[in-house]
């Protein structure tokens, strides 16, 4: 099972911003927590990180070359505004969860409209650094039943 994990911008500044939304761990942590879980489950998990919409994109498509079983997917403030991130993920054309460390609801309502919401497996928000792990748990079981 090969499940790749996606950010995208300013997550590589977690621990260093909002605490009060993001949580006080750095990306590189969070990264930590889930190879651990991962190895448990028999997952081999891939990460990549990208400030840039069209990187982000790419990283989608390079998913679909190395059929990649699922995407964990915080594509930060282009979830509200990329049709290209999501034109990539249809592309792909498997499994995904959108993550958010905050409550997205909770907030500006800009951050109400996600552009990837309705094509997604499920959207995690709010829980900080356990989004995550809870989107890890999720799309494992996920692929399980599927595969079965």
């Amino acid at each position: 099972m090969k499940v790749l994990i996606i950010n995208g911008p300013n997550l590589n500044m977690l621990g260093k911003r909002e605490n009060t939304h993001y949580g006080s761990q750095a990306l590189s942590e969070i990264n930590e927590i889930l190879k651990k879980e991962a190895k448990r489950l028999n997952i081999k998990l891939g990460f990549f990180q990208s400030n840039t919409e069209g990187e982000i994109v790419s990283a989608i498509h390079k998913a679909v070359e190395e059929n990649i079983d699922g995407i964990i997917i915080n594509a930060g403030a282009y979830t509200h505004t990329s049709i290209a991130i999501r034109d990539a993920l249809l592309i792909f054309n498997k499994p995904f969860i959108e993550v958010h460390l905050s409550n997205v609801f909770a907030r500006e309502e800009f951050r109400h409209i996600s552009m990837i919401s309705d094509i997604a497996l499920g959207v995690i928000s709010g829980f900080k650094e356990d989004s995550y792990y809870l989107a890890l748990l999720a799309i494992y079981r996920h692929l399980q039943k599927t595969k079965a």
